[in-house]
């Protein structure tokens, strides 16, 4: 492959790096490197193992935890068979944030259900109860961050200029 590949393909290690560091297994993050740093706006399995070097098995896995993690989606091309695979290119990041906070409401209810279950007055309970907090903390928090990030992206990038950025100009 030419020198210009070599040079994504690095990027792309040094960026799996640090997501596996961060707990996201192996070669999703590989794929979501190569997915996030190539331009390209869809692919196939077989166009992220060939631009990985990697076997459409490994693909296979890696495109499944981050499609049920929401970082990728998967789509079918009318009049094709294939699957291809994409990043949401509006706003990727937030999307991601955007999607925990469902899983930050169920646990406030699971926990509030399990404080009272096991009594508010015990020890646990407190415990509990301070979790409680701490899920609704980070829920209201995650909110008015996603709505900071909205007001910051608009300031830097200019609505119209990074959606030209995004599509090549």
């Amino acid at each position: 492959m030419d020198e210009e590949h070599e040079e994504l393909l690095r990027a792309v290690e040094q960026i799996a790096g640090l997501l596996t560091e961060f707990g996201m297994p192996r070669m999703a993050s590989r794929v979501f490197a190569y997915a996030l740093a190539e331009d390209s706006d869809r692919y196939t399995a077989a166009e992220l193992a060939d631009g990985l070097r990697i076997s459409p098995a490994a693909v296979s896995g890696a495109v499944r935890y981050l499609t049920s993690t929401r970082l990728m989606f998967k789509e079918r091309v009318p009049g094709s068979r294939a699957d291809v695979y994409r990043i949401d290119d509006s706003d990727v990041w937030a999307g991601v944030y955007a999607a925990r906070v469902p899983l930050l409401e169920a646990w406030e209810r699971v926990i509030h259900e399990a404080a009272d279950t096991v009594g508010r007055e015990t020890r646990g309970g407190r415990r509990l109860a301070e979790t409680e907090e701490f899920f609704a903390f980070m829920r209201t928090e995650t909110l008015g961050m996603l709505e900071r990030w909205q007001e910051h992206r608009r300031r830097v990038f200019d609505g119209a200029g990074a959606r030209a950025g995004l599509d090549g100009g």
